[in-house]
């Protein structure tokens, strides 16, 4: 008998095919709130987000447009800074997940008064001396999340951000942190880069694949994943075919939203999540890049193992193996899928492998990784 518990996020609503800008309009006042900061990067900021702020008028007070690839602790703090320098009572995350993982921190460093980046030490995920239990820190200014990528981000109470003297990805939590709402506007993800838009879709798929093959069924879950891979794929090819078109791109975002909700089921992702969090934080490698490179070889790796849940993943998505099925997909949308194609040679497996079995997701592979030299062998499968 199947046991288990599903948790939903502390997430409000979920909004779809509207303007962004003339939801987040509605939500503030619902909420009572007046003075609103969006988040976002350089690069958006004197267009989507200059865009939105003029469409706000009054209610925007600010836009903090340091935050940078994987969400380096420095922008989380500097902009905590900013929404205290104008006193925000909302946060309005404009960007992919580096953006949104980053402002899920700036509310936790806005309830606990942190102010420097060594004060995150005991309020990073996991257990150890000094650490704190932040689910019992009382949620203060919150955040919605307009996405403008695929990543997902916005639907989970989980965040990533690198510190970068340790040159190390890490993980933070809270009931709370999860955006209190959803903004889906496909005509916000117009300006995405091609290439951004497709590898975090392939971020997507990956969410999807590694619930489907998790070696913990969980059915509510699975049944999200496989709607979701299967509007993935869908979406996916039909943007490549039309980039104009916005229903192509919305079914883009309900297969990531569906895709990512399996995760409160509490299975957590696997091994291809957690070598990419090794690529991400460690060598620089953009997070949807590391899902083209890292879920082939996984599957391939993982094919024994988990044979009938792989058949329902090539079943979806077509190919003869789910590795090609996977495989196929990244090179149709033109993305990179070996290590060889971003930079990373053989002289950095061990190192990878190494610091990839400190992550949670190698403990979630439906072939047993017992070591180091198991990572390695994925990698080769990778390595091109």
């Amino acid at each position: 008998m199947l046991t288990g518990t599903h948790r939903f996020p502390r997430q409000d609503q979920v909004v779809y095919g509207r303007p962004a800008a003339e939801v987040v309009a509605e939500l503030a006042k619902a909420w009572g709130c007046s003075r609103l900061v969006i988040t976002t990067t350089a690069s958006l900021a004197d267009s989507l987000a200059r865009d939105v702020r003029e469409a706000l008028g009054d209610l925007c007070v600010g836009v903090f447009s340091g935050i940078g690839a994987h969400s380096p602790r420095e922008g989380v703090l500097a902009a905590a800074a900013e929404a205290r320098r104008v006193d925000a009572d909302l946060l309005v995350a404009l960007g992919g997940g580096s953006v949104i993982d980053a402002t899920k921190v700036v509310q936790l460093c806005l309830w606990a008064g942190l102010t420097e980046p060594a004060q995150l030490d005991a309020y990073r995920a996991g257990r150890g001396e000094g650490r704190i239990d932040v689910s019992k820190i009382a949620p203060g200014v919150r955040m919605a999340a307009i996405p403008t990528t695929l990543s997902a981000a916005e639907f989970t109470p989980f965040a990533g951000v690198t510190d970068t003297a340790r040159r190390s990805k890490e993980g933070y939590t809270h009931p709370a942190l999860a955006p209190r709402a959803v903004i889906l506007d496909p005509a916000m993800t117009l300006p995405t880069p091609p290439q951004l838009w497709f590898s975090t879709g392939m971020k997507a798929v990956d969410h999807a694949v590694e619930q489907l093959c998790h070696p913990v069924r969980a059915p509510y879950a699975d049944a999200l994943a496989a709607d979701g891979l299967m509007r993935l794929s869908r979406g996916l090819a039909a943007t490549q075919a039309d980039p104009a078109s916005l229903d192509a791109r919305l079914e883009c975002q309900f297969g990531m939203w569906l895709a990512i909700s399996g995760s409160g089921s509490g299975r957590g992702m696997g091994p291809s999540h957690a070598i990419g969090h090794t690529l991400g934080g460690s060598y620089g490698v953009p997070h949807g890049i590391t899902s083209c490179v890292t879920l082939p070889a996984v599957l391939a790796w993982t094919a024994k193992a988990a044979g009938d849940r792989q058949a329902v993943i090539s079943a979806l998505m077509g190919g003869a193996t789910a590795a090609d099925a996977v495989r196929n997909l990244v090179w149709s949308l033109g993305l990179p899928g070996d290590l060889k194609s971003v930079g990373i040679g053989r002289e950095d497996f061990a190192d990878i492998a190494e610091h990839t079995m400190h992550d949670a997701g190698v403990r979630q592979s439906p072939r047993p990784i017992t070591g180091p030299a198991d990572i390695m062998e994925i990698l080769e499968l990778a390595a091109g």
